[in-house]
């Protein structure tokens, strides 16, 4: 630290900070117009989501109420909180909140981030991109992007153009072969019976990165095994109602038509657990809570989260999330 006397100021300019500011006040007033109730939900709980592909940081407790082990979790999303909410009642909520995930840092990532999460209880996830288009293009408003027309674009409908294959028929053997006839080089850890890594690997190196050049475009449809909180497409089984959003090859947002039943959810999360547990990695409890209410009644709804770090930087015209952070990672 002796030898970087300057990392005690801020990355972001102070200019920046302020223009975040006013870009911050911009949600919550599309909110208040659009009559979405704020709310705030903890950040530390008993338990995670159990994504295999994101891990949480965690902490122990040992106050009053402390769990058997003392140890809670920084939250990787206010979803499980807020989806209780919504089942008691709460009607179309939002929330701005810190979030915290291992192991992600970089030009568009940052392990602490700002997330905007928000729920449409009657809405499915087409109604939900149109509201999640029209407070994109709120916040862009006299920025420094200009949008064409949105595009929506499904998951195979993006394969085929970009790539000349179907990702839901095409074999293992031709999976890798076009990752590899693509200079797309794999860690050493790939699984080699596994498509969704080698899916997720050509849509970050060759998709997402031309997907949404000077417009929005809503990437939809994916398969269902990488939709673990969204319901099933009932006119093709194969995939499920998801979207993600991105902007000059950024991705910036992530919805779902939301699964509402308990027993599918449940045997989702065991998945999501036995993959866990077959890599040598933390498993998290189940959350009971969210369980719950889930059997209680989650209504009907759609529901998304923003990366706004990520959005305020394409706002203000920068390619690194440093530059709209006070303190990114290096400099906390």
């Amino acid at each position: 630290m002796a030898d970087k006397p300057h990392l005690w100021r801020p990355s972001a300019a102070l200019l920046t900070l302020k223009r975040r500011a006013e870009l911050m006040a911009r949600i919550r007033r599309f909110f208040f117009e659009h009559d979405v109730l704020e709310v705030e939900t903890p950040v530390l709980a008993a338990t995670t989501i159990p994504d295999p592909n994101i891990d949480s940081f965690s902490t122990r407790y040992t106050g009053p109420h402390a769990n058997t082990e003392g140890l809670l979790y920084l939250q990787t999303s206010p979803e499980f909180a807020m989806k209780r909410l919504l089942a008691a009642g709460s009607g179309p909520i939002y929330q701005i909140s810190k979030v915290f995930r291992q192991g992600e840092a970089g030009r568009w990532h940052n392990p602490e981030f700002t997330m905007l999460e928000w729920y449409r209880p009657g809405y499915d996830h087409h109604q939900l991109m149109d509201e999640v288009d029209a407070l994109v293009r709120a916040v862009l408003h006299n920025g420094h992007v200009h949008l064409a027309n949105s595009e929506r674009l499904s998951y195979v409908e993006a394969f085929e153009r970009y790539c000349g294959i179907d990702p839901l028929t095409i074999t293992m053997h031709d999976l890798r072969a076009c990752a590899l006839d693509n200079d797309i080089r794999p860690s050493d850890s790939m699984p080699d019976d596994e498509r969704d890594p080698w899916l997720d690997l050509i849509v970050s190196h060759l998709i997402g990165p031309r997907l949404g050049q000077r417009r929005l475009t809503f990437l939809t449809d994916f398969p269902v095994s990488q939709a673990a909180l969204a319901q099933v497409n009932p006119d093709d089984t194969r995939v499920a109602q998801r979207f993600e959003l991105y902007l000059n090859g950024v991705e910036l947002a992530n919805g779902f038509h939301e699964l509402a039943d308990v027993h599918e959810q449940t045997r989702r999360f065991q998945t999501d657990r036995h993959k866990r547990q077959l890599e040598g990695r933390e498993i998290p409890p189940l959350d009971d809570y969210l369980l719950a209410a889930l059997t209680h009644g989650l209504p009907a709804c759609a529901g998304v989260a923003v990366g706004l770090d990520r959005l305020f930087a394409l706002a203000l015209g920068f390619s690194d999330l440093a530059e709209v952070l006070a303190f990114p990672i290096e400099r906390a």
